[in-house]
């Protein structure tokens, strides 16, 4: 089994951050290829203690952002009184929207593969973590390569044309639920609601004009999710997201002292990036090109070459 004994980002106390891996990322010239080719200003390095918010601050801002933003979900995919399926979209220029969907998957996994710490979890562990974790962080790709994308609405059948062209009627005058599940599983597009949250979210994080170190700090967040049932080194997890978090912070307040809010608004966005459905993404921006696709086999032969 892999040992974590000769990695300097581990989350014990009084732990350096300047020698951490969301830091030297950041400074090897590896990665360069995977960030945008723009360059950013060089800022000092303050080696000082990091000063981290208070848990009931960080809650109290999920909490809300998370509240509103499930009361919002739930208006939208309401299904109207006379029991119509919610309106469904797909892609205007599918060709065009998943070759540069796929380029940034391949740059995102590659970003991964080069994260140390990342590369020294059992392999049990970075398989769980990929495979939880690809969809927020493609569209985090999106976001930061700004790839905007078009949609149009697809013609669903009613439910009494499904009805009345599949002749599965029970004995009630339902259509067989296992049938209706099938032919849902086929329909064409996405729910336009679901399409109008990946928008949300990229044009949240477009008005924030996040940074190459933040998007940076953002992917440590997602990647390292320790809630996923099943993970060995769940402690040690833990200790690199709250180490993204606090990465994340830190540089906010070096290099906007003036706006005190912009932690929060990124917390937003990544509340509004976790509720985003990994299916969905995989039906939009794949499903147009090469069908009907089992992801998790192509992150296996794109991650490890299986």
């Amino acid at each position: 089994m892999t040992t974590l004994e000769g990695c300097h980002c581990r989350g014990d106390g009084g732990q350096n951050y300047n020698n951490s891996i969301l830091y030297n990322i950041l400074k090897n010239d590896s990665l360069a290829t995977t960030e945008e080719p723009t360059s950013q200003p060089q800022h000092r390095k303050q080696h000082q203690a990091i000063k981290v918010p208070s848990c009931a601050s960080l809650s109290s801002s999920c909490s809300s952002a998370s509240s509103s933003s499930s009361r919002l979900e739930l208006r939208q995919q309401q299904a109207c009184s006379c029991g119509s399926s919610p309106r469904r979209g797909s892609l205007r220029s599918p060709q065009v929207t998943c070759k540069a969907a796929s380029a940034v998957l391949v740059k995102t996994l590659r970003f991964v593969k080069n994260v140390q710490c990342f590369r020294e979890l059992p392999e049990d562990d970075q398989l769980l973590l990929v495979r939880n974790g690809w969809a927020p962080l493609l569209v985090l790709g999106l976001a930061q390569d700004r790839v905007d994308f078009e949609t149009m609405e697809t013609a669903e059948p009613s439910m009494l044309q499904r009805i009345l062209t599949s002749g599965c009627v029970s004995q009630g005058g339902l259509m067989d639920r296992e049938v209706e599940r099938e032919q849902s599983a086929g329909t064409p597009g996405v729910s336009l609601a679901d399409i109008q949250g990946i928008k949300a979210f990229l044009k949240k994080c477009w008005g924030l004009d996040i940074s190459t170190k933040e998007y940076a700090y953002l992917k440590g967040a997602v990647l390292f999710n320790s809630d996923l049932p099943g993970l060995c080194y769940v402690n040690y997890i833990q200790s690199l997201r709250r180490e993204a978090h606090q990465a994340l912070n830190e540089h906010v307040k070096l290099i906007h002292r003036d706006d005190t809010t912009r932690f929060a608004k990124l917390l937003i966005a990544l509340a509004m990036l976790m509720a985003i459905s990994p299916p969905v993404v995989a039906q939009l921006f794949f499903k147009p090109i090469i069908g009907a696709v089992n992801m998790e086999e192509v992150l296996l032969e794109m991650f490890y070459g299986k």
